[in-house]
């Protein structure tokens, strides 16, 4: 059975003082029966401190973002070789935000993603379409030409480490939320596609969380849903006591 995993995504928020608050809250907090695992991706600033408190705990690291060159002139990146160093397991890649605001393509996704497997980093590779590409029936035409585009060149084995998180660009920061049937819908379609490219045993093993304004008042009838595995948290995860309620949950 896939082992949920509950993710939050701090965006650009918190500086070193306040992440040492809000971890400590998440860690007095934790449910003392884990059945899911909890990620916290806090900003570049925070993550070497961030890892020394949770060093000891169920909880692991994660990143916003990284290139996908080793090292070089490239002012103001971060190689996946500097997020291990400060003990990252994960990096969050492609995610609309990065997408839409910063210009990324599919092209530099996938390259961000064999760079990032290649490292020993786990993706978690965001997928999803916006409320334009929704309302025009093309949902399952976008997600499908983001994926194969993205996973272009990754082997099966290299796939075993990678997460996908579907968010629906329409729902992300919106208070808008897809109901559990959208997101089931999409995230059995995209299982469906992994098998294809991939195989039934790959399909089966992926997690795939659901992202897009996740509170404790719809976590539960989300991750309900049979291919739901988790969610991705933007606002919720930002207070400790919303991001445990989430927590709860996923059990």
């Amino acid at each position: 059975m896939r082992k949920k995993i509950i993710a939050g995504n701090w965006k650009m928020n918190k500086n070193l003082s306040e992440s040492i608050n809000l971890v400590s809250e998440i860690k007095k907090n934790l449910p003392e029966n884990l059945n899911a695992d909890v990620l916290v991706c806090p900003p570049f600033t925070s993550l070497e401190t961030v890892h020394s408190m949770i060093k000891d705990t169920p909880v692991k690291l994660g990143a916003q973002n990284m290139y996908f060159e080793d090292s070089g002139a490239f002012t103001g990146e971060i190689s996946a070789n500097m997020l291990k160093s400060v003990g990252c397991e994960f990096v969050i890649l492609g995610h609309s935000e990065r997408r839409h605001i910063f210009g990324e393509s599919d092209e530099m996704i996938n390259k961000k993603i064999k760079q990032a497997v290649k490292n020993g980093l786990n993706p978690v590779f965001c997928v999803g379409e916006t409320l334009n590409e929704r309302e025009n029936g093309r949902a399952f035409e976008v997600i499908e030409d983001q994926i194969t585009k993205g996973l272009t060149g990754i082997s099966e084995d290299e796939f075993s480490n990678v997460v996908i998180a579907y968010e629906p660009v329409w729902a992300i920061g919106t208070g808008k939320t897809a109901s559990p049937e959208q997101a089931q819908e999409i995230h059995k379609f995209i299982r469906e596609l992994i098998s294809k490219m991939y195989s039934t045993s790959s399909a089966e093993n992926v997690r795939i969380l659901y992202g897009g304004s996740v509170k404790p008042n719809n976590a539960a009838s989300l991750l309900n849903e049979n291919d739901i595995d988790g969610a991705l948290v933007g606002g919720a995860c930002l207070q400790a006591e919303s991001f445990v309620q989430i927590i709860e949950a996923a059990g």
